[in-house]
């Protein structure tokens, strides 16, 4: 009886291991599939996003590595429609925000602990919206990222526009919605880029 408990045990502790083995590849697979099948998409239908959708990719930006897990990255979310037209008027490079539904403003705290100035602000913005771009290609919605800093034409007004604290400066503006066309990701591989070892 004690064999036939063990045998059971066995077989059950190897389909467990079998199946997390399974879906450990084939979430490796949907994990690489949706990084690389990432666009800039640029229309959008009038389709709003939903809520939940908003929160998956804020926590999602919220999920990127950040220096000395400091987490400096604020956001500023923005639907209504006058706004975010008059929002376009102010980014030249974000005229689509007329036709977006939603915007998400990845924004800065500038001011390091200790008071002094935080020196990776910018690059852990660049990680949180990375994320929230994945993530939106994730949930089916096309977005793109349009710069703001360190552009002295485009950040000093976003910041006015938006009310934000002096210590936080808007690094990007993400506009998104349902994608009105069919952008296909553009295939980016140069192996000539790349050195081991040394240059």
């Amino acid at each position: 009886m004690k064999n036939i408990f063990r045998t059971i045990a066995l077989a059950a502790l190897t389909l467990f291991a079998m199946s997390s083995c399974c879906n450990s590849g084939s979430n490796a697979d949907a994990v690489l599939e949706n990084i690389h099948s990432r666009k800039s998409v640029r229309q959008y239908t009038s389709e709003p996003v939903s809520e939940e959708a908003v929160e998956k990719m804020l926590r999602a930006g919220m999920a990127a590595p950040t220096a000395v897990n400091f987490q400096p990255w604020r956001f500023v979310v923005v639907t209504e429609r006058e706004r975010l037209d008059a929002m376009a008027e102010v980014l030249p490079y974000a005229k689509m925000l007329k036709q977006a539904p939603l915007a998400i403003v990845v924004c800065g705290e500038t001011v390091w602990m200790g008071g002094n100035e935080n020196p990776y602000w910018q690059q852990d913005c660049a990680a949180a919206t990375q994320n929230i771009l994945l993530a939106a290609e994730a949930l089916g919605l096309g977005a793109v990222w349009t710069g703001v800093y360190p552009n002295q034409d485009l950040y000093p007004k976003l910041h006015d526009f938006l009310g934000l604290p002096s210590t936080v400066q808007p690094f990007c503006a993400i506009p998104i919605g349902h994608p009105a066309g069919n952008e296909q990701p553009k295939d980016k591989w140069k192996p000539e880029n790349i050195h081991y070892e040394k240059w």
